[in-house]
């Protein structure tokens, strides 16, 4: 089987990313992995450099792994990561949190490329609700 770009969701909150990696996953009929790095290792709001290090690992099936943060310093610790593990192919979204993962999630179940799913997740802030 074709390996599918893997997500990871960076929330300052352990809920609510374990909330969206719910949505989400059945959104991609459980073949896209989806990871949930939220919250810090004591239970607080913020964001792990561990557990963001973590998901990309566990998101990493071949094919690239997009990353999806919701807040500011979710971005910087993000970003911080990824300059450590350059082994690991990732993009960081400049997509809205929740819209941006159901588009990714997809996209990715679709079988797109890495690019593809990026472009997806940041366009999804054009889809109007009503």
């Amino acid at each position: 089987m074709t390996p599918l770009v893997g997500i990871v969701l960076v929330s300052h909150s352990a809920e609510i990313a374990h909330g969206i990696q719910s949505l989400v996953g059945q959104l991609g009929s459980g073949q896209v992995v989806v990871a949930a790095a939220g919250g810090m290792e004591d239970g607080g709001i913020g964001t792990s450099y561990a557990r963001i290090r973590d998901a990309l690992r566990t998101a990493d099936t071949g094919a690239g792994v997009l990353v999806l943060p919701d807040l500011g310093s979710s971005v910087l610790t993000a970003r911080l990561v990824l300059e450590d593990h350059p082994e690991i192919q990732a993009v960081l979204a400049d997509a809205p949190f929740v819209e941006g993962a159901v588009a990714a999630t997809v996209s990715a179940a679709c079988g797109a490329d890495l690019s593809t799913v990026a472009k997806e997740a940041e366009e999804a802030r054009h889809i109007s609700k009503f």
